[in-house]
């Protein structure tokens, strides 16, 4: 943290123990790794230069989480707690929509690759 930045917002996303009602037993991630470091970094400059925050850092793990643990953060520091909400919130859903990470949810009976929130615009200008 700078000494000018009073707020300190910590996003992360935690494996749930259920689906849609239906008891998961861990998660599986996945993802093109090249792409998905530069597209994170990118979404970090735009949402530096949209919002009046100090620093942003975001993380997505891969391979097997378990039910509890964290997949998912997104840390922002800045002057004020409004920005440093919002980048975060603005962080967390653009790595969603962006980031090409595939998650599969494992179940008692069997498994599903789940879908993305992709934003189809994004999707399709990438080859």
């Amino acid at each position: 943290m700078r000494g000018e930045d009073g707020a300190f917002v910590n996003f992360e996303g935690v494996a749930r123990n259920n689906s849609k009602g239906r008891p998961t037993l861990y998660l599986d991630y996945e993802c093109y790794e090249p792409m998905a470091i530069k597209t994170m970094a990118q979404i970090g400059e735009e949402i530096a230069r949209s919002f009046p925050i100090g620093r942003i850092a975001m993380v997505h793990r891969l391979g097997r989480i378990e039910i509890g643990e964290t997949s998912v953060a997104v840390v922002v520091t800045a002057p004020h707690r409004k920005p440093a909400f919002d980048a975060a919130l603005e962080g967390i859903n653009r790595l969603k929509r962006m980031v090409p990470i595939w998650k599969k949810e494992y179940f008692v009976d069997g498994e599903v690759w789940v879908d993305g929130e992709w934003d189809a615009s994004v999707v399709k200008g990438r080859s």
